[in-house]
């Protein structure tokens, strides 16, 4: 059982309608950043864990609760460092727990990320050299990259794959038409768009503009991450005793295929199975006014105790 402890900034701290550190309770509403996202799943598995602790003998296999730092940052380092550990044991299954009451998260879309260095000549940008600049050369390749064909979603994967050009690093002053534009790209793949097809759209792109904007050092594209896509099937543990224990104790949910990619595309890699979320419900994850309805933990703590207590018990 894993939930992160590390949070998301606040963002703009005069938009929020209480101080982001609030920890207040309002009309049953955990108020602050972090109480969704995902402080009630740390206490959920901590109480879980303690209860069982006290009858381990009667049950069969382990439990781990890892509370999670280094999960907002997208490094992953927490779970990274447990994987590692010699003497941790490496978990059959994990169940992650992000919050909202209505879906059990069973896969999500993986991802390729790479930065890009685009080139040109610098200069003055008073001189009478046309030569485009790297920023100009970069906003080519931009256009380039969003024209890209991209497959649609298939029969066996819900969600198609996305490209997204996240940064732009170029520039100084006015005067100085700029020789390096640094991009970072984002593209969230899919079974049918996997990593090798997500760079080789890259690189087609990157080839097309050093031919039609040539410029005095090529342009060069380093990878930075790339984790796969993943989706649990039917009757996969940990996914079908989460989703059994749900109806078990009358919560109505769904099987999800997420967008974003989280630390179950990391045990994916792995080899690990996991669910990606169910929990209570929210308001503000990572944006303004945060909060948790904790009305909802009773029974986001019987089902996870159910599920936990279903797979530990006898076959």
């Amino acid at each position: 059982m894993d939930a992160c402890v590390d949070t998301a900034p606040y963002g703009d701290e005069t938009a929020w309608s209480f101080a982001p550190d609030s920890g207040e309770v309002v009309d049953g509403w955990l108020r602050g950043r972090g109480a969704a996202d995902s402080k009630h799943a740390a206490a959920t598995f901590c109480g879980i864990a303690a209860d069982l602790h006290g009858r381990a003998d009667a049950l069969h296999g382990g439990l781990a609760v890892l509370l999670d730092v280094d999960e907002h940052t997208g490094g992953f380092g927490g779970a990274r460092a447990y994987l590692a550990d010699p003497a941790a044991a490496r978990p059959a299954g994990v169940m992650i727990g992000y919050p909202g009451l209505d879906e059990v998260v069973v896969g999500g879309r993986g991802l390729w990320r790479a930065t890009i260095a685009v080139h040109a000549a610098s200069g003055h940008s008073g001189s009478r050299r046309s030569a485009p600049g790297a920023i100009s050369r970069a906003a080519h390749l931009v256009r380039l990259l969003e024209e890209a064909e991209l497959p649609g979603a298939d029969g066996e994967f819900p969600l198609p794959p996305k490209l997204t050009v996240t940064s732009c690093h170029g520039g100084q002053g006015f005067s100085v038409v700029p020789g390096l534009c640094e991009l970072g790209v984002d593209i969230r793949i899919t079974p049918a768009f996997d990593a090798r097809a997500a760079e080789e759209l890259v690189r087609e792109a990157v080839a097309e503009l050093d031919a039609k904007v040539p410029a005095p050092r090529p342009t060069t594209i380093t990878p930075l991450a790339s984790w796969p896509p993943y989706r649990l099937g039917s009757g996969r543990q940990p996914a079908a005793a989460l989703l059994d224990a749900a109806a078990g104790e009358g919560v109505v949910v769904r099987p999800k295929t997420a967008g974003p990619s989280n630390i179950g595309n990391l045990l994916a890699g792995e080899g690990i199975p996991a669910t990606g979320g169910f929990g209570v419900r929210y308001v503000g994850l990572h944006g303004v006014d945060e909060r948790a309805c904790l009305a909802d933990l009773p029974a986001v703590h019987a089902v996870y105790r159910r599920a936990v207590l279903a797979l530990l018990g006898p076959s």
